[in-house]
């Protein structure tokens, strides 16, 4: 590979890590007076029309913040994501197992398919986690560890391991993210009350429609 081939690789590499690192924080828990404050003063990309049109609402949203915000986006949260006081309705849990499950129960076949690929690359969750593996921030966190170890790999010289992790990426994607995420996407645009989290479905949509392209320029760097 060629001296350019391989910084252009790093950079997307670098920037999928982070973007993987940032949605992995936001789906996790409610926010943080501290990462509000973060997102709002970090220089987010807006070149993308989608993705870049999902982080233009979120700092629209951040540029009118008070002593109120974090409250808000912590309900906001627990409205979407928890389904906190949705008695007859399911608005947006992200658990891949709720989205691909027959009747829509957490802990089914996807958990056990997740957790078979982290313990593939010895990333076992905590013993005492009482989350189940397929939440979303979960499986965001595993892709930016491969895609981690695989640049790792890039700047070693070892193309097999390189070759391998890029494999588990695509499968991952193809198997874990790409089918139920735009249904999640969907119902936060429903459920969500702020700009802020209408504006994260969008980004993370946006950011995993491109993932397919940067998966294939992955491949071919090896």
């Amino acid at each position: 590979m060629e001296q350019h081939e391989r910084e252009e690789v790093t950079a997307v590499n670098a920037a999928r890590k982070g973007f993987y690192e940032f949605l992995a924080s936001v789906y996790k828990l409610e926010l943080t007076d501290e990462q509000i404050a973060t997102v709002a003063t970090q220089a987010l990309p807006l070149d993308d029309e989608y993705v870049g049109g999902g982080y233009a609402q979120v700092k629209e949203y951040l540029r009118h913040r008070d002593s109120g915000t974090r409250q808000e986006l912590a309900v906001d949260y627990a409205r979407v994501f928890l389904c906190a006081g949705m008695y007859e309705q399911m608005t947006a849990p992200p658990y891949e197992s709720v989205y691909t499950s027959e009747e829509h129960l957490l802990m089914q076949d996807a958990r056990d398919a997740v957790l078979a690929f982290y313990r593939g690359e010895e990333l076992d969750l905590p013993a005492d986690n009482t989350t189940p593996e397929d939440h979303l921030s979960f499986e965001f966190q595993f892709m930016a560890k491969l895609v981690e170890r695989a640049q790792a790999a890039l700047e070693a010289g070892d193309e097999t391991r390189y070759e391998e992790l890029c494999a588990k990426q695509r499968a991952f994607y193809d198997e874990h993210l790409a089918p139920w995420v735009p249904h999640l996407c969907a119902d936060v645009r429903a459920y969500a009350r702020t700009g802020f989290y209408r504006g994260i479905a969008d980004v993370t949509e946006g950011f995993l429609k491109l993932e397919g392209e940067i998966l294939a320029l992955c491949a071919r760097a090896a």
